[in-house]
């Protein structure tokens, strides 16, 4: 399936074939893992390009594609294999490959049409082993986040609970974490994207723990905010407001709704909560190979309509500079009804 709509698309371009240079893409239509790799795909041909330390794994791992060994340069065997094809238009990924890496392609192919095109979007729709291996990407997550609880307590610093959080979804199953994890407590909390610190955490504070596993390539993303010590009011009312945007976006995210209507009624929400002008990035994005993908959900979305099998986040955040903030964020499944949430951690305020 995922081949016949990549020939779908190469006809929609009017091209005969397809240069793929993205990892994340020659895996998705290979199933190869190793870099230094370039698919080239026609409507008669598939070939994988890759040296001597790879040939023996992409035997193993792919289906259906003959394997070129190159000896003296990745894209000097691309242009031998581009000439001998017998195609003359070939689209390429155009944010992908580098200015240079493009003219030396355009300069040594005389006659031959290079497109730039994208390709991305085809892995929005997840096929039923894309959701089980992000659904088991989602539960490694949860037992790390249910076992770091019993590790943070005041004076602990962020670096130590992110190394703890990443050992345990290691130890659960990870290959490794999705992205650099997020541990902003206190004042910290008001970076969206706080990488760990050595700052200790301290009672009184807020903590985000922004983490994802990955499992048999594929990310899981979560963040939940906790709470050292007891909560005054006011920090239990911008908590529940946090998660009543959060629960609302659960509530549009289904089939037919577009990406800018989600994320506005998330803000609508925070808005009438007084917060809307503390939410400085989009509600959510799609999340699969890589841990950002199409769609979006946020005011510049390209989405005109969630389908079933797309999977997305949903997390809102309020970040008060020189006092902190807080994010509560799920990794969510399309589906023909209600969405379902593929991290069952619990988002009610927890103490510690």
């Amino acid at each position: 399936m995922r081949l016949q709509n990549l020939y779908k698309k190469i006809s929609a371009e009017e091209i005969d074939a397809v240069i793929i240079y993205k990892p994340a893409n020659v895996f998705y239509f290979s199933n190869f893992r190793g870099d230094s790799t370039i698919l080239l795909i026609g409507k008669n041909f598939c070939r994988l390009i890759t040296d001597s330390r790879y040939t023996e794994q992409a035997r193993l791992q792919t289906k259906n594609f003959e394997i070129v060994k190159q000896d003296e340069g990745l894209f000097k065997k691309l242009i031998e294999e581009i000439k001998s094809c017998g195609a003359k238009k070939f689209g390429f990924e155009g944010r992908v490959l580098t200015f240079d890496e493009y003219n030396n392609l355009r300069e040594n192919l005389p006659g031959v049409e290079l497109k730039s095109i994208e390709i991305d979007s085809l892995r929005q729709i997840k096929d039923a082993a894309e959701i089980s291996k992000i659904r088991r990407a989602c539960e490694i997550g949860d037992k790390a986040f249910a076992e770091i609880l019993n590790f943070i307590k005041p004076n602990v610093t962020e670096i130590e609970v992110a190394a703890e959080l990443e050992y345990l979804m290691k130890k659960f199953g990870a290959e490794k974490n999705s992205f650099d994890t997020i541990v902003a407590s206190g004042i910290r909390g008001s970076l969206p994207h706080g990488v760990a610190s050595d700052k200790q955490i301290l009672s009184g504070e807020f903590v985000t723990m922004d983490f994802g596993a990955i499992f048999s390539g594929y990310c899981s993303d979560m963040t939940r905010t906790i709470f050292v010590g007891r909560a005054t009011d006011k920090q239990k009312k911008l908590y529940n407001a946090v998660l009543d945007a959060q629960l609302c976006g659960l509530k549009f995210i289904k089939k037919g709704v577009s990406g800018k209507v989600v994320d506005a009624a998330v803000r609508e929400n925070l808005t009438r909560a007084g917060l809307e002008k503390y939410f400085n990035h989009g509600l959510g994005h799609g999340v699969g190979i890589e841990i950002h993908e199409e769609p979006r959900l946020s005011k510049l979305s390209k989405c005109g309509s969630l389908q079933p099998n797309m999977i997305v986040t949903d997390e809102p955040g309020v970040y008060i500079e020189n006092v902190g903030g807080l994010r509560i964020e799920d990794t969510v499944l399309v589906t023909d009804g209600a969405p379902e949430t593929l991290t069952k951690s619990p988002k009610n305020l927890i103490e510690l």
